[in-house]
């Protein structure tokens, strides 16, 4: 399987190391499933995006398995359809690495590369995988406007920025200055869960990249 990064210099090693955790489980998913991609799962779409799509990690049938952030679970139906609406990828979604489908003007970074146990890495996990999530925001330079898609997402993007996140507290659809002309929007992650309790909608969901569209515009 391949997957291809637009920023691959920024990815870590396919056998990453620095989660014991982490490790442990990809190791047991290469054993019961020898074909997925066992792997930290790179970004996603277009090394001269503006709009930054920050998410949680791997879900196990979903990223970990196809190798692209949110491929193959429900929350990447919900995303990707979210973004074709905006005008923001090109190609049809069909759940899988070679659909065709690519992003433009938007790029996908998640907080956590591997899968974790339970969708749930520990703080100092997500603290490890910082490094990558930082070195891809830099690789970035065209990034202005950033969506973080649920609580984890958004802590670890407000750590990143060095910004106190008692000043800067998690809500859906908030949006934070960020100085420079760059903008965090929040969202509630688009995970199944969230969808099938109402928590998150697809119009709420929308009307947060409908934010983040007429916020470009302004940065």
């Amino acid at each position: 399987m391949i997957s291809v990064s637009p920023i691959p210099q920024t990815e870590p090693p396919h056998g990453c190391p620095l989660c014991p955790r982490l490790v442990a489980l990809r190791e047991e998913c290469r054993a019961e499933y020898p074909n997925w991609w066992n792997a930290p799962v790179p970004a996603f779409g277009d090394a001269q995006a503006w709009l930054g799509i920050v998410g949680l990690a791997p879900g196990k049938h979903g990223a970990h398995r196809t190798g692209r952030p949110f491929t193959g679970d429900y929350a990447g139906d919900l995303l990707f359809a979210t973004i074709a609406k905006f005008g923001l990828s090109a190609g049809q979604y069909d759940a899988r690495v070679d659909d065709g489908l690519t992003l433009n003007g938007a790029v996908i970074i998640n907080a956590v590369k591997c899968l974790p146990p339970q969708n749930k890495p520990t703080p100092q996990e997500i603290n490890t995988c910082r490094a990558f999530l930082s070195g891809q925001i830099a690789a970035l330079p065209n990034l202005r406007v950033f969506i973080a898609l649920g609580k984890i997402a958004h802590d670890s993007f407000a750590r990143h920025m060095g910004l106190r996140l008692a000043a800067h507290p998690f809500g859906h659809s908030a949006v934070h200055d960020l100085g420079a002309g760059r903008v965090l929007i929040d969202s509630y992650h688009c995970s199944r869960y969230n969808t099938n309790t109402g928590r998150l909608t697809a119009a709420m969901f929308e009307d947060v990249f409908a934010k983040a569209l007429a916020l470009q515009g302004k940065t």
